[in-house]
């Protein structure tokens, strides 16, 4: 399985997204999954990237949160979770999408 964290320089949710991220992993029985991390710089990165915001965490290059319409853009991300919006996904949120990407085998 391939992860990355995709991010605009210096993200405020980066962290948070990535610490969410490695405990879904322990809790998946993943831990030795690497988490790589790219730095979106611009806007036309961003379009080629079809990066919608940091930060953007991609599952085998796909992007398991993607909101229909949303336009590539050099911005802060807000993730819709149960306990309301919020800069990164809730952990059981990203144990969900590893379980697809498992279950899908990508």
């Amino acid at each position: 399985m391939e992860i990355e964290v995709l991010v605009v320089p210096g993200c405020p949710n980066q962290q948070l997204a990535e610490t969410r991220l490695r405990q879904a992993l322990d809790e998946a029985r993943l831990s030795n999954t690497p988490i790589t991390t790219r730095v979106i710089a611009d806007q036309v990165e961003a379009e080629r990237s079809g990066f919608t915001g940091s930060p953007t965490i991609l599952i085998d290059g796909r992007d398991p949160f993607a909101e229909p319409g949303a336009a590539p853009s050099v911005a802060c991300r807000i993730y819709r979770t149960p306990l309301g919006l919020a800069g990164a996904p809730e952990v059981d949120q990203l144990g969900q999408a590893l379980r697809a990407a498992g279950d899908t085998g990508g």
